[in-house]
């Protein structure tokens, strides 16, 4: 039993020497430093009431941006839905790709609802305080790729309420510069006619664009790219049907239309369509024949405007409605001739618009400067 005792006493011992060296090596190990918890990137950061924190910037508070998860698939729905002209006219929606026409529909006023972008600055490339209240998410650039229906997308779209034309903000120097011309767009179905028709408009500094149905949609995604940006310097109704054309025009205008006939040659015969009744045209406003009114006709590059004026311009497939025909004969219109070399029938549609456009343009200008000089220098005075 003694000798028990001494095993255990010295078992002991030994267990309280080997804590005593333990503590004695921890008292000679070098102190462990603190650091501070890593910071985060800016973007990165989380607010614990909202969603991730875009970079500061100097011209006013930041903007809140969430970052998609892998497999989201919001552009993807987004896009998809807003290419459809059923889903932009019931929902009230249009989609916009690209830095320069997004900048410009936030700089006139459009309002955003959603935008997708690949990188944090392309938000400084656009009107920081137009943002507020939208959706912004940022996705990866093979995300906008894929979806994109560009060849070389710039890594943003958006998705916008319809501008209202009365509700827009358009350049002051478009509209210091515009003269008093409205372009009618009658039946004209190819997006890029279209978009190249707006652009022309604007260009030459119309009041505005109507639309008559038939006519393609202009919110169509390519409608949008080959207008560049002219959606938001000119105002543009659409989906006009023709009784309703006149009150969207000024009082006393004189309605002309382009055409291809030449003025010195005898008026040609209507059509006689083989089989029961003529064809019917694709806008659903009447037949393709019928009795067209008579115009007097002249070339585009004679005197023929006075303000204000509208011109109207026909698609390539069926050319000016009689609708058309009547609404410029009812204001004492012409029709404009551009002379062709023999064995051409038509032309595009965007080319004669542009050309009976600009004419138009200066000779109203041409005209106005010939009254101030008659008013600085009167004759006799």
């Amino acid at each position: 039993m003694a000798a028990l005792g001494l095993g255990r006493a010295a078992g002991r011992g030994g267990a309280v020497a080997a804590r005593g060296r333990r503590w004695v090596r921890a008292l000679r190990r070098s102190p462990v430093r603190v650091l501070p918890p890593r910071e985060e990137p800016a973007e990165e950061r989380r607010s614990p009431v909202g969603p991730p924190a875009v970079e500061r910037s100097s011209a006013g508070p930041g903007l809140w941006y969430e970052k998609a998860a892998p497999g989201d698939r919001r552009l993807g729905k987004v896009v998809t839905v807003a290419k459809s002209r059923s889903f932009r006219d019931r929902h009230g929606k249009v989609l916009l790709e690209g830095l320069r026409l997004v900048r410009d529909a936030l700089e006139a006023g459009a309002v955003p609802q959603s935008l997708f972008f690949s990188s944090a600055g392309h938000l400084k490339e656009l009107p920081e305080a137009r943002l507020k209240g939208a959706s912004l998410v940022k996705v990866k650039f093979e995300e906008i790729r894929s979806w994109s229906d560009v060849v070389t997308p710039q890594g943003v779209i958006g998705i916008f309420s319809k501008p209202d034309p009365a509700k827009m903000s358009y350049p002051a120097a478009q509209l210091a510069s515009s003269v008093p011309v409205v372009l009618i767009c009658d039946n004209i179905r190819d997006p890029g006619n279209l978009g190249t028709v707006l652009r022309s408009a604007a260009g030459a500094g119309c009041e505005k664009v109507l639309l008559t149905k038939g006519c393609v949609d202009p919110w169509e995604p390519k409608v949008l790219r080959a207008g560049m940006g002219a959606h938001f310097r000119i105002p543009i109704i659409a989906n006009l049907d023709w009784e309703s054309v006149p009150s969207n025009l000024p009082a006393g205008v004189q309605v002309c239309v382009a055409d291809h006939k030449d003025p010195g040659a005898q008026a040609e015969a209507e059509p006689v369509w083989q089989g029961a009744a003529p064809p019917k045209r694709e806008d659903g406003e009447g037949t393709a024949g019928g009795c067209a009114p008579e115009l007097a006709a002249q070339y585009y590059y004679e005197s023929w405007i006075r303000a204000p004026a509208a011109v109207v311009v026909g698609g390539e497939t069926h050319g000016l409605s009689l609708h058309a025909l009547h609404l410029a004969a009812s204001t004492g219109g012409k029709r404009l001739v551009i002379p062709m070399v023999p064995g051409v029938d038509s032309l595009n549609s965007a080319v004669a618009a542009a050309i009976v456009l600009f004419e138009g343009r200066r000779q109203l200008l041409q005209r106005n400067k010939q009254e101030d000089e008659r008013q600085k220098f009167p004759v006799g005075g």
